[in-house]
């Protein structure tokens, strides 16, 4: 089973401390299997770590979360070089693609040379439920704001642009999001924007956005637009997961 068309979930979260592992999936992840409708067997869980540079130790404690929760999880690694034979076949078996939150500048580079930004494209039009955190949310859009070039944050412009919005996240923890999504919107850097708040994500079903999601009550998501030389925010109020 694959989801009945192309998904996106884009998030602020995902991760936890777990009970008896490091780190655990939080329930943005489990709604995301929810989401591919998988009946009768193990979900399949791709898990893309390339924006922390392929971390082996990261790549573990994701594969435990998994075991956890009932899942299989395949790591995709790019360095040194890719660890599967057939990158598009292994997307496209599984149910679910999750990225991992660090450089989207540096995971959109390495993705464009292996060839990954058109396979995740073919496999999300196929209806494989793709998802993510912070440069794993930041990738499906036209761009947002990143850390990657230095502490100072600045703005992407040239991510993957499946949807035709730019994002905003970590929108209630890193002081220095808002005014730089505000901006970027209001003198046209950025195309109308969705943040979100940590642990809070939106789903898109094909380019529309139809929800907003979170593991923590009291959180929010929000649409910046531009409004002739400034920008505008709309807080969108999440349906709460347990």
């Amino acid at each position: 089973m694959t989801a009945t068309e192309p998904t996106i979930l884009a998030t602020s979260g995902g991760l936890r401390a777990g009970d008896r592992t490091r780190v655990a999936f939080g329930p943005l992840v489990h709604h995301a299997v929810d989401l591919a409708g998988v009946r009768g067997r193990r979900p399949r869980i791709m898990y893309v770590g390339t924006a922390i540079g392929d971390s082996e130790g990261f790549a573990a404690r994701a594969g435990e979360a998994a075991r956890v929760a009932g899942y299989d999880l395949t790591p995709l690694m790019l360095f040194p070089m890719p660890n599967l034979d057939d990158v598009e076949s292994a997307v496209l078996d599984h149910d679910v693609v999750w990225v991992m939150g660090g450089s989207v500048a540096n995971l959109l580079a390495v993705w464009r040379v292996h060839g990954l930004d058109a396979i995740l494209r073919r496999a999300w039009r196929s209806g494989v439920v793709l998802t993510g955190v912070s440069a794993g949310s930041i990738c499906w859009f036209q761009g947002g704001t990143t850390d990657s070039f230095g502490p100072a944050l600045r703005p992407v412009t040239d991510a993957l642009g499946f949807l035709p919005y730019g994002n905003g996240v970590h929108y209630d923890s890193d002081p220095g999001r808002r005014p730089l999504v505000h901006r970027l919107v209001a003198d046209g850097t950025l195309p109308e924007t969705h943040c979100t708040d940590d642990g809070v994500g939106l789903l898109y079903r094909g380019t529309e956005l139809v929800e907003a999601l979170t593991e923590i009550p009291g959180k929010g998501a929000y649409i910046v637009t531009r409004d002739g030389e400034t920008a505008t925010e709309k807080r969108l109020e999440p349906r709460v997961l347990t």
